[in-house]
């Protein structure tokens, strides 16, 4: 995929924001846990995508009602919908001085079209020794899913079917989607939010 840039400045990808709050104390603890000076920015990668996709559970696949949405509340309850979890792979990365943005995908959200369509969230990573943007989906694995951290093809979550109206976005923000942050500030109970108030379009 050809790839359209909110920002042509890689600075504006490194930003901290106030949805990623990688100043916060509990991120820079984990941050302590997670890096070290020895790693290249590959490996930090692979640790910081391996452990949001692993490690902080998707909100809807463990049925549970808690919204979380700034990444350090991501960290602490370990849980989150994609737009929550790119917030905080962001965080982590940006920390480290590694540019990442925010992509989307129009997916169904079930699996008829009858049911509804709706913005699934994913981060797009610069890697100053490849020279390209890398796109990783932490989501979170599970029977049908299998998104991983690949430099060479990409192996998201989810792939696109255009014959239902499904579309992969071609852009790479540097903030994350004003829809997205707004849906999960707005709600309380993340799986009414999930089946019913997600954003359908960027």
């Amino acid at each position: 995929m050809g790839f359209v840039f909110e920002s042509e400045n890689l600075g504006d990808y490194l930003l901290e924001l106030d949805v990623v709050d990688y100043s916060n104390s509990i991120i820079k603890e984990k941050i302590e846990e997670l890096f070290n000076s020895t790693q290249t920015e590959i490996e930090k990668a692979k640790i910081a995508f391996e452990f949001v996709r692993d490690e902080i559970s998707h909100s809807w696949d463990i049925q549970r009602k808690k919204v979380t949405c700034h990444a350090s509340d991501v960290l602490k309850y370990k849980q989150g919908i994609c737009y929550a979890k790119s917030n905080l792979l962001a965080a982590l990365l940006r920390s480290q001085g590694i540019p990442t943005g925010f992509c989307y995908q129009r997916l169904m959200l079930f699996d008829t079209p009858e049911k509804g369509y709706s913005i699934h969230a994913l981060n797009a990573v610069y890697f100053q020794s490849y020279k390209k943007w890398i796109r990783l989906d932490a989501r979170g694995n599970k029977t049908g899913v299998n998104a991983q951290f690949s430099l060479d093809e990409e192996k998201l979550a989810f792939s696109i079917n255009k014959e239902l109206n499904e579309e992969d976005y071609s852009i790479i923000f540097a903030k994350p989607n004003h829809k997205t942050i707004a849906v999960l500030k707005e709600h309380t109970d993340a799986l009414e939010m999930y089946k019913h108030y997600l954003p359908e379009n960027i």
